[in-house]
């Protein structure tokens, strides 16, 4: 089996085991099949290095559970730097069994650890990625958990995750079927940020 189908196949079997369970597949199965499959739509002549850091993007997201870390924000993204770490080193396992170099490893490591985020091209691919498929199969859920937040909330965590996307993902954010609540919360805030997503897309990689 050549090296990318076998890594793959691996990363698929480690995502098998979540106990978490969505119409009986596993949790973290669908959400990396998700995450290729936007890649394929997104970025049909993707490399081989950015397929394998989409599907493990979310590897084996279960070992460290949420419930370690502090709320609130501070806890929030300590829990996800020590979730990149650890889907980067599974991912870097079995791309070594499978024949992947030391670059070829430390580049896919970098991809999911966000290390590049707005300098390289495949970083930035992976992050609309990510952000396209949040919105299209989990925003809804995330609105219903968090019903309590008002909308200034909700468009203020869109604008944080609209400034590290690039018009491309935009363009493929605001084609997606959207409800009329979410589609009016994105748009809010895309008008929010207006100025800054000039910027941004004036020195975009993509």
């Amino acid at each position: 089996m050549p090296a990318l189908e076998a890594t793959l196949a691996a990363i698929d079997a480690a995502n098998a085991e979540d106990p978490r369970r969505v119409d009986g597949r596993a949790f973290e199965t669908l959400y990396a099949e998700r995450m290729s499959a936007c890649l394929a739509a997104l970025y049909p002549d993707a490399s081989d290095l950015l397929k394998i850091a989409a599907r493990a993007q979310h590897l084996r997201r279960w070992d460290i559970p949420r419930a370690d870390y502090p709320e609130g924000r501070r806890g929030y993204n300590d829990w996800r730097r020590a979730c990149r770490v650890h889907h980067a080193n599974l991912a870097g396992a079995f791309m070594r069994a499978n024949g992947y170099d030391d670059a070829a490893i430390a580049h896919v490591g970098a991809l999911i650890r966000k290390e590049q985020l707005k300098k390289d091209p495949e970083s930035q691919a992976l992050e609309n990625v990510a952000a396209v498929v949040f919105l299209e199969h989990y925003f809804a859920e995330f609105l219903a958990k968090y019903d309590g937040y008002d909308d200034d909330k909700i468009v203020d965590i869109l604008g944080k995750t609209l400034c590290k996307m690039s018009p491309k993902g935009h363009a493929a954010a605001l084609a997606l079927p959207l409800s009329d609540r979410a589609r009016a919360l994105v748009a809010a805030a895309v008008a929010k940020e207006a100025a800054a997503l000039e910027r941004l897309a004036a020195v975009s990689l993509d």
